[in-house]
């Protein structure tokens, strides 16, 4: 899950986004496959990204199941004012 953040009103979005993933963040470790929950935060290009890494063998259905809790999570960043560009993103993860 990725937005971009505004620096207005003293980094206000950013911190409301933090707060937001700060209240699922244990439902989303539980999840069964679930191997890391990560927060990138760049102040350069004002990045606010949440990476879930999760077995290969249990994205099918963690992709079925409607990616935990991704729609309340997202339904919260959207109605953070300074919020924009919310999305999501799959992709692979391997370490060299």
């Amino acid at each position: 899950w990725r937005c971009k953040w505004s620096e207005d009103n003293e980094k206000a979005s950013l911190e409301a986004a933090q707060q937001a993933i700060s209240e699922f963040v244990a439902d989303l470790k539980k999840v069964d496959g679930v191997v890391s929950v990560q927060r990138v935060v760049c102040g350069g290009c004002k990045d606010f990204k949440i990476i879930t890494k999760l077995t290969a063998d249990k994205f099918s259905a963690f992709e079925a199941s409607g990616h935990g809790p991704e729609e309340k999570f997202l339904e919260k960043l959207s109605a953070v004012p300074g919020l924009s560009n919310i999305e999501t993103q799959t992709y692979t993860l391997e370490e060299l």
